[in-house]
């Protein structure tokens, strides 16, 4: 049994804030009030303590916390860093951190990390939102702190290495699908304080003039073939489809040894090649957590496309069709989605009000429906009721 007195809490807020213009993160206002406050109020009254990790104002942070730390190292080390400071801090058996810019994390965090953790008889609980996991979001057991300084001491800085050394567990998340929404820039602040009304998604976060239709599935539902069997059909309908695919790992679509590549590597960003054929624009993003979906629109929207169906992206706030078979094992999303407009299913299911069913091997029906998808656009109304009470602010 892990109780309150068990447990300390730690914001990761001890970062350099670049693209930020070097303004601190945690302090940025949102929605009225610092984002560490929002933050802050998923841990209050539910662990012993609450320690902020900062590396500078630390006299603005301390009525947000019960102590301000530093890093136990100077020279803006990273969030391991921060983490080892937090485990060296802290007073309790456990330490459950979070970082200082997701200020939609469920309001019931703790207890799933805890019930988890305890089920899984594990060193290290992971937040993972269905498809990709969240490691600054994470509970510890503080014994680990030796060793931790020893990876620390060997120059390890990438937390998901040092967490593979032990006994960690996955905390599934997934029903919360705008829980991780954090805030690297300026612009994603604003997006999601649009986005945000009470910490359910509203409206969409960008311009409403081009078609967006969201494609969401579990992994092993058949996405990419389900769209490589609809893209011939919705062309022959004279639509001009353009598609935006999420990937979960780095990939590289140019070919080493070549002109673009050598550029690139040489620190061309952006790498543009072009010829009567084709266009490819490559560049290169590091440090973001995750690709920015209104980003990607502005890129394609020069091409005037009837329809862009994105792949991937569910916890951003736009219509979806989801896609699913029962035999895959996993949940529906309608349930927790508020934005999915339809399921496509090769079962009969009980889908809440106002979500239209489809015959996912139906694929003239399945044509018809998203060619139609244009014609009901804009699509700004209120998406349906909120199932995740729990990630409002």
């Amino acid at each position: 049994m892990i109780t309150r007195d068990d447990l300390t809490g730690l914001i990761l807020a001890g970062g350099q804030g670049r693209r930020m213009g070097g303004r601190d993160k945690g302090l940025e206002p949102f929605a009225g009030r610092p984002l560490v406050a929002h933050v802050r109020e998923r841990l209050a009254g539910r662990v012993a303590e609450v320690l902020i990790n900062a590396n500078r104002n630390a006299e603005a942070y301390a009525p947000l916390a019960d102590r301000v730390i530093q890093d136990a190292e100077g020279g803006f080390q990273g969030p391991l860093m921060g983490i080892y400071s937090g485990l060296q801090a802290a007073r309790t058996p456990w330490l459950l951190v979070v970082p200082c810019d997701t200020p939609a994390l469920p309001r019931d965090l703790v207890d799933r990390m805890v019930e988890r953790l305890v089920a899984g008889e594990c060193d290290i609980a992971v937040a993972f939102d269905g498809e990709r996991l969240h490691p600054v979001v994470a509970l510890i057991r503080t014994a680990l702190v030796d060793d931790l300084a020893a990876a620390l001491a060997d120059g390890e800085r990438k937390i998901d290495r040092w967490y593979a050394r032990h006994a960690w567990c996955r905390v599934d998340v997934s029903d919360c699908p705008d829980a991780f929404a954090n805030l690297n820039t300026d612009d994603e602040k604003q997006r999601l304080e649009r986005a945000l009304n009470d910490g359910v998604p509203r409206r969409l976060p960008f311009d409403d003039d081009l078609p967006l239709l969201g494609i969401a599935a579990w992994s092993g539902t058949g996405k990419t073939t389900l769209l490589e069997q609809l893209l011939p059909r919705l062309g022959a309908r004279g639509l001009r489809v353009a598609v935006i695919k999420h990937a979960h790992h780095a990939f590289d679509v140019d070919q080493p040894g070549k002109d673009s590549h050598r550029l690139r590597q040489a620190g061309a960003s952006p790498m543009l090649v072009a010829s009567r054929a084709r266009v490819a624009l490559m560049m290169e993003t590091p440090g973001r957590e995750e690709a920015d979906l209104a980003e990607l629109i502005d890129m394609v929207r020069p091409q005037h496309p009837d329809l862009v169906l994105v792949e991937g992206f569910k916890a951003w706030p736009l219509p979806k069709l989801e896609l699913h078979r029962p035999e895959v094992g996993k949940s529906l999303r309608v349930a927790e989605d508020p934005w999915v407009r339809a399921v496509a299913s090769d079962a009969s299911l009980a889908l809440p009000e106002g979500v239209e069913a489809l015959d996912l091997n139906d694929l003239e029906a399945l044509t018809d429906w998203i060619a139609a998808w244009p014609a009901r656009w804009p699509s700004r109304q209120l998406p349906r009721e909120h199932k995740c009470e729990e990630a409002a602010p």
